[in-house]
């Protein structure tokens, strides 16, 4: 069962984004228990990627024990050695984790990992919010016992478009916090003061390998420059893409009141709210648009979807109106934000099997074992070249909106245009005058004159 657990974890991971690039692997231990802290924005997908990109398997989690509530995840919970919990906002006095606070003693003792998101619930806040003191406590016990030699490896999921089927996401694992004698020699002077100061260094920790503002504006502000920065011919892998919002956020953080930096603000969200008005796109602007390339682009595109077509349509049929109700329990259904790709995920996930093993009843009856098994092979391969085509269709969508907007708008295009290359002058200008000299340069003055 837990092969079959981590092997469905990492396909429905898969499946669901697009890309997924993981820095700082070389920070996760070989052998030996580990704690995985992470933050958590994104429901029970958040432990669904640790678990299939930290490579240590079987990962414990502590869960809500409301989750056992529900037939399905239950099961699931309970065969991938998840432990239930009673947060004390939940249920007051009546709390009682002593039993589970002994398994995970357990567990990290056998020298297991055991993944957890100290910030205690999930959220879809800018930044993270106060950690719980469960980790460290954990931690701190576990080593005080002399049994085991505890490391906490603090861990950042980074979402591009956290509940969007088909985005990108970049995990990132930070220098472990070794829990030595130091650590538990305070505990054991001051069990509350440890406690206190182990759970802020994690809290510092996981702060570095996240995007973190006060606020949502800041942060799309960040973003708009990190747009406007960048060279015209480069594309940024999740890694790079991160990076260097955190730079422009932690720049702009650290003199928010500064004049130049205020200007810059000013005209930047300007420039965004002109291009959202006008439905257009920053990358649309960088340079004048040929239309002979585009069209070009869009016949490509075009072909590409014809190739896809033939396997696509047997997939299209039956998986999109599985599509269609994933989506709109996702939408209808979350409490918040951070679990509509959990709730997609879980209607995808009992719905296709169902499909699946009616569609197989119905052609084994008729025509045999032999060709259920055939056409149950040949819906997974026709699934994945219908995902493409619907990647495809989007894409040649937008690129035909696209030109069109540009044609009809000229001249508020071309204004824009003017607004963005200097726009690009200011923040180029301001950035080689205040980024540190020690500073990695991520492009070269090539990169920006090509």
């Amino acid at each position: 069962m837990n092969r079959f657990l981590f092997w469905l974890v990492r396909v429905i991971t898969s499946t669901f984004f697009r890309r997924i690039d993981v820095v700082g692997e070389d920070n996760v231990p070989e052998e030996g228990p580990v704690i995985f802290a992470g933050n958590h924005p994104n429901a029970l997908m958040d432990g669904w990627l640790l678990a299939a990109k930290c490579h240590r398997w079987p990962l414990h989690f502590m869960a809500n024990a409301k989750l056992w509530g529900y037939p399905i995840l239950r099961t699931m919970m309970s065969a991938s050695g998840a432990v239930p919990v009673y947060p004390r906002e939940e249920h007051g006095d009546a709390a009682d984790n002593t039993t589970a606070f002994e398994k995970l003693y357990e567990v990290l003792e056998n020298g297991n990992c055991m993944g957890i998101f100290p910030e205690g619930v999930s959220h879809a806040e800018s930044q993270l919010t106060k950690l719980k003191t469960g980790t460290a406590r954990i931690a701190l016990a576990v080593a005080a016992r002399g049994k085991a030699a505890v490391k906490i490896v603090p861990c950042g999921l980074n979402y591009i478009h956290r509940h969007r089927f088909r985005s990108q996401v970049l995990i990132e694992f930070g220098v472990p916090i070794v829990i030595d004698e130091a650590w538990v020699e305070r505990y054991r002077e001051d069990e509350q003061s440890a406690v206190r100061d182990l759970t802020e260094h994690l809290a510092t920790s996981i702060a570095g390998v996240t995007v973190n503002t006060p606020d949502w504006n800041t942060l799309r502000f960040a973003q708009t420059a990190r747009r406007l920065y960048k060279p015209s011919g480069t594309t940024l892998t999740p890694a790079q893409y991160v990076e260097l919002n955190r730079r422009f956020i932690a720049a702009y953080l650290d003199a928010p009141s500064d004049p130049e930096n205020q200007a810059f603000r000013r005209e930047a969200e300007d420039y965004q709210a002109r291009l959202d008005m006008l439905g257009l796109k920053d990358h649309q602007l960088r340079q004048p648009i040929s239309l002979s390339r585009a069209f070009a682009k869009i016949m490509l595109r075009g072909l590409w979807m014809l190739f896809l077509l033939p396997a696509a349509i047997p997939g299209a049929l039956l998986h999109l109106p599985v599509g269609w109700i994933a989506a709109m329990v996702g939408e209808r259904f979350s409490y918040e934000m951070d679990d509509v790709a959990t709730l997609k995920v879980f209607a995808t996930i009992m719905l296709l099997p169902l499909l699946y093993i009616l569609i197989a009843i119905v052609i084994a009856a008729n025509f045999g074992i032999g060709w259920a098994l055939l056409a149950v092979v040949g819906l997974v391969f026709s699934f994945y070249s219908s995902m493409r085509l619907m990647e495809a269709e989007t894409s040649l969508f937008v690129s035909i909106l696209s030109l069109m907007r540009l044609a009809r708008l000229r001249s508020d295009v071309e204004a824009l245009r003017k607004q963005r290359a200097e726009l690009v002058q200011m923040i180029r200008g301001l950035t080689d005058e205040r980024a540190p000299e020690d500073m990695d340069r991520m492009f070269t003055r090539e990169d920006f004159s090509s």
